[in-house]
């Protein structure tokens, strides 16, 4: 089409004049007949032709500054993937539920003796009547002896309490503990969290049961002469080979025991409170930001400009070389005509 009218004027020629004809010495340049374009044709023709190899040439360049560009934003989102794939992002997600899997509580009382346990509901524990007298033990309760796991020398003895499960009456427990006489400055008691009383029931190597919990869980203390109320929230979390570990955070908050006890003690009174913090299970695990499909899509796209960039670059540059052709063989056609 840029070139039809000098396609039209080259192939069907008018009869030559006997006057005189402008002979344009440019290489560019066309001679037509005087009578049928008139004098300032040529130019006219030419500008144009020069002006739209000069915009495709422009056209050209910032094809290929698109393409540079487009193959930078491929480096760049490969490179990106790979990041976020060796940095993974923690989620962190929430399920609420009605009713736990009790927990088991191991304590470690030592000379310590386990006088009441009870499971009270609506955070409501009456007072005693009775303080470091034995009352009654309404609890669910397992004594296991096992070897220490890190040392597999010392005899551990470890009582094992049922939990509380229903959180929405927000059901807890309340021990007491005594202990008669103490070679130690301070006396505490360890305990330690796992997550399925109903598991260490139903294990058949209760003892190995128990070796593994404490390699896996931490251990707490909890003072005597105080009353220590203890808040759960269980946290679940997720690894890469698709295991799930499990792991008890909890708020403790210690407030002081008055002895109302008439006569003066010598003896030690332990008072712990287990309730759950709320009755939602926080679960952790590591994912990939990277999404590959969108990558897959994005890459997609910018070979798709690529290609079409790169075609449109081709049928330019065999454009401009047909247009070039065309004009040097008029060219020649027409000083063979002048000869």
């Amino acid at each position: 089409q840029l070139s039809e009218d000098v396609e039209r004027v080259s192939e069907n020629p008018t009869d030559e004049k006997e006057g005189e004809m402008d002979v344009n010495e440019d290489a560019s340049s066309v001679i037509l007949p005087d009578s049928e374009l008139g004098t300032t044709a040529p130019s006219l023709r030419f500008s144009k032709t020069c002006l739209k190899n000069v915009f495709s040439v422009i056209l050209l360049f910032i094809y290929l500054l698109l393409m540079a560009v487009a193959v930078f934003l491929v480096y760049q989102t490969i490179s990106d993937f790979r990041e976020k794939l060796k940095h993974p992002v923690m989620s962190v997600s929430y399920k609420e539920v009605s009713l736990y899997d009790a927990p088991g509580i191991a304590f470690y009382p030592g000379k310590a003796r386990l006088l009441s346990c009870k499971h009270h509901y609506y955070d409501h524990i009456p007072p005693l009547i009775n303080p470091g007298q034995p009352g009654d033990i309404e609890c669910t309760t397992r004594r296991i002896n096992y070897t220490d796991p890190f040392t597999n020398q010392t005899m551990k003895h470890a009582l094992v309490v049922q939990g509380p499960r229903d959180v929405k009456k927000k059901e807890l427990v309340f021990l007491q503990f005594h202990l008669n006489e103490t070679d130690q400055d301070f006396s505490a008691i360890d305990y330690l969290l796992f997550s399925s009383f109903q598991e260490f029931i139903n294990s058949p190597e209760k003892a190995e049961f128990m070796k593994d919990c404490e390699s896996s869980y931490s251990s707490w203390k909890f003072s005597g002469g105080f009353r220590t109320w203890v808040k759960m929230s269980l946290v679940k979390t997720k690894e890469e080979d698709g295991s799930e570990t499990v792991e008890f955070k909890q708020e403790t908050s210690v407030v002081n025991y008055i002895d109302q006890r008439t006569q003066p003690r010598s003896d030690q009174l332990f008072f712990v409170v287990f309730e759950w913090k709320d009755p939602f299970i926080q679960t952790v695990q590591d994912i990939i930001t990277a999404n590959p499909w969108n990558m897959i899509a994005l890459l997609c796209g910018i070979f798709l400009a690529l290609f079409k960039a790169a075609d449109f670059a081709k049928l330019s540059v065999k454009w401009m070389i047909k247009i070039r052709k065309r004009h040097l063989k008029r060219r020649s056609q027409v000083m063979n005509h002048i000869n």
